[in-house]
């Protein structure tokens, strides 16, 4: 869980992208890099690949700082998709503080993007979250690929959560922001309840989504 040094006005927080194998789980954190390095992003950590697949965990350090003086501190981690490596999995989802599902948009991927999701919401309940109030955010990505999930189709089967769902090409950049910027959204209401991240510290939701964007590190 997210952890606040109020002498050094200090919030730091973790963040996962679950889904999948092969869904752009690390494509997204590719993507945030290039677009945050030499602002708020530090260096990328990929940790074992073989054959395009994350064995172990990626990780993306993000730093900046919020209106009001506070310093954000985001780690943002992907989980390995692989059915074997659900300890891993479990391991790196302990203690998040959102989660961003990417989902593979082709039509052939559905049943596994069904498994990988319900593994999220058992994992959730297997390391201690709540998951019904865990802020989360589902991507669909690889809007690029030919037959792929109607939209109508996948909004009409999660609007009904109420769960922000993006489309996106991670491969080539697209909606890789904005699902970001949703997951701050979430994260920031989840803080407020908890902390009082706007009321109480001057942090409010505009200035916390924009500042990993458009901040510098401190």
């Amino acid at each position: 869980m997210s952890d606040f040094d109020e002498q050094t006005r200090t919030l730091t927080a973790k963040v996962v992208y679950y889904g999948p194998a092969l869904s752009g789980k690390t494509t997204n954190l590719l993507a945030l890099h290039d677009r945050l390095q030499g602002r708020t992003a530090g260096e990328l950590l990929v940790l074992d690949t073989k054959n395009d697949r994350t064995l172990f965990f990626d990780l993306l350090p993000l730093r900046f700082r919020a209106e009001g003086g506070l310093t954000v501190r985001l780690k943002v981690f992907t989980v390995p998709g692989q059915v074997a490596h659900d300890a891993t999995r479990k391991a790196v989802l302990s203690r998040a503080d959102a989660v961003a599902f990417v989902a593979d948009s082709q039509l052939s991927q559905s049943t596994n993007n069904f498994e990988s999701f319900r593994n999220l919401e058992e994992n959730a309940g297997r390391v201690g979250l709540a998951f019904d109030r865990l802020p989360l955010v589902v991507q669909y990505n690889k809007r690029d690929l030919p037959d792929v999930v109607p939209e109508a189709e996948v909004r009409q089967r999660w609007g009904a959560a109420g769960v922000p769902v993006v489309f996106s090409s991670a491969l080539r950049g697209a909606g890789v922001a904005e699902t970001f910027q949703e997951l701050l959204r979430g994260l920031h209401g989840a803080l407020e309840a908890e902390m009082g991240l706007a009321s109480r510290w001057g942090v409010p939701a505009a200035s916390f989504v924009a500042g990993v964007f458009s901040g510098a590190a401190p």
